[in-house]
């Protein structure tokens, strides 16, 4: 199964398991020998109590080291020295598990299905506890750890199997429901999407993809992710620099694919992500030109708009996105974020409780949950604000609040990795260490740390500073696009 469609092949090392039948929750349909991927660090112990899930967002994989990879390693987080780190790639997504793209699903047709299921965000963790105990033998969870979408799987496992099972909960920058202003933001990517002419309805070719409303969608997206702030530091006003439009025009479809793209002389434009049509606005204000920005203007009254810093990021992350993902896929996954509420009765019981006051049934969900539980917000975070994690943590009885103090918006909790990373740790070692690490003065007032390293403490946040590496080359992780543009 590992060859099932194109877009596995970005994943390395990843395993895969065939689940013989799950009944979805949302209509009862019955879905059969259908694929779920999933990667591994570490080893179990011989009690498999050492296990730790982490969830991955939206257009993430099962590969933790590619998007979040400064927090997993020794004496970081997700030591996989002591733990048996483990992420389960969520259905909808083109990296493994059932999507719109998997061939078991189409019977090895290579055709795109707007008809995909609804699967929810119960569905997956249903699932992948359906993995964890069948497969690997899991009886419990050390941790489960989620970020955005992430948050909302490691919710619903809190949620579902309660503190039996899951022993510590952390969520960051997630929420307890989706909100409207979520929703409306999932709508709008989606009809980008959908007002592609190449959509078709959702059965396009997957070698012809909706590019232009996938790329469309991806730049808007990703101006929830950041924060106004953000980017007046990053661009201003500035124009874009030889260096950027060169990377912008040269980012073509992943390494592993070109050469197939070069043997089978594709012709078609929308193949390649790097064909994506830039509209450009005519000086003649009587007419609007719908060329590309790479194509030259052959009347004189035409030319290209000056190009600023801030266009040429957007434009870049919609070529790499298109270059990576599925617009049926991003489709599935927002429909599934749309459907989260921890409160909501499952199809098709009925819960007067829930229809007279959905607030009330909310809290007294939360109440219920008896595992220690971090929860982190980001103070910039316009799409899950601060005050929904701050809802989280007023009414999960054994919770703990910690803010992030960053300008980068929702993604800070993908960028901030050591102020992440020190939460969490110190969070896991549940006070083995003080702020996360054990350390003791010298005579002239430095630090040293257990290990006999020196230890830099940031006063702001009250962790110790670990020198992390950084991302530069990553699928989905966007932390080197955003500090080098």
């Amino acid at each position: 199964m590992h060859s099932q469609n194109k877009y596995t092949n970005l994943i390395n090392g990843q395993h895969y398991v065939n689940v013989p039948s799950y009944t979805l929750e949302s209509n009862n349909k019955v879905i059969s020998n259908f694929p779920i991927a999933y990667k591994t660090w570490g080893k179990l112990s011989p009690a498999k109590d050492n296990v730790i899930v982490v969830c991955h967002a939206l257009t993430g994989s099962a590969d933790i080291q590619d998007w979040w990879g400064p927090l997993l390693g020794p004496k970081k987080s997700f030591d996989y020295t002591k733990y048996f780190i483990i992420c389960l790639n969520s259905m909808g997504s083109p990296y493994g598990s059932y999507s719109p793209v998997s061939e078991r699903y189409h019977g090895n047709e290579n055709v795109g299905d707007y008809d995909f299921p609804v699967v929810t965000v119960r569905d997956d963790v249903r699932v992948h506890k359906m993995v964890l105990e069948q497969v690997l033998g899991v009886p419990s969870l050390k941790a489960v750890i989620g970020g955005s979408m992430g948050g909302m799987l490691a919710l619903e496992y809190a949620s579902l199997f309660g503190e039996s099972f899951v022993k510590n909960l952390v969520v960051l920058a997630s929420s307890s429901r989706h909100s409207a202003w979520c929703i409306s933001w999932s709508e709008a990517q989606r009809q980008a999407i959908y007002s592609d002419p190449y959509f078709k309805d959702g059965l396009y070719d997957l070698e012809e993809q909706p590019a232009q409303g996938l790329a469309a969608a991806r730049m808007t997206a990703l101006l929830t992710y950041r924060s106004r702030n953000s980017f007046e530091q990053r661009f201003s006003r500035r124009e874009a620099s030889s260096e950027a439009r060169l990377k912008m025009v040269s980012t073509k479809r992943p390494r592993q694919q070109q050469q197939q793209d070069q043997n089978n002389k594709l012709t078609n434009d929308r193949l390649l992500s790097s064909d994506v049509e830039f509209k450009q606005v005519s000086t003649d204000t009587k007419t609007h030109s719908s060329s590309s920005s790479s194509n030259n203007e052959s009347s004189s009254s035409k030319r290209e708009d000056k190009l600023f810093s801030a266009q040429s990021y957007l434009r870049y992350q919609g070529l790499k996105f298109v270059a990576r993902f599925d617009a049926n896929c991003y489709i599935s996954i927002t429909q599934k974020l749309d459907s989260h509420d921890l409160a909501r009765p499952a199809y098709p019981l009925a819960n007067p409780l829930y229809e007279a006051n959905p607030d009330a049934v909310l809290i007294n969900t939360l109440q219920n949950f008896k595992m220690p539980t971090l929860v982190i917000g980001i103070e910039s975070d316009g799409l899950f604000t601060i005050s929904e994690q701050e809802f989280l943590a007023k009414h999960i009885p054994n919770s703990q609040f910690k803010v992030v103090k960053s300008m980068e918006g929702h993604d800070a909790f993908l960028l901030e990795f050591v102020e992440v990373n020190g939460y969490i740790k110190t969070f896991l070692n549940e006070g083995e260490y003080q702020d996360g690490y054990a350390f003791e003065a010298r005579g002239d007032g430095s630090l040293i740390g257990g290990n006999g390293d020196d230890v830099d403490i940031d006063e702001d946040v009250g962790v110790f500073k670990e020198a992390i590496q950084e991302i530069k080359e990553s699928l989905a992780g966007e932390a080197g696009d955003v500090t080098d543009w």
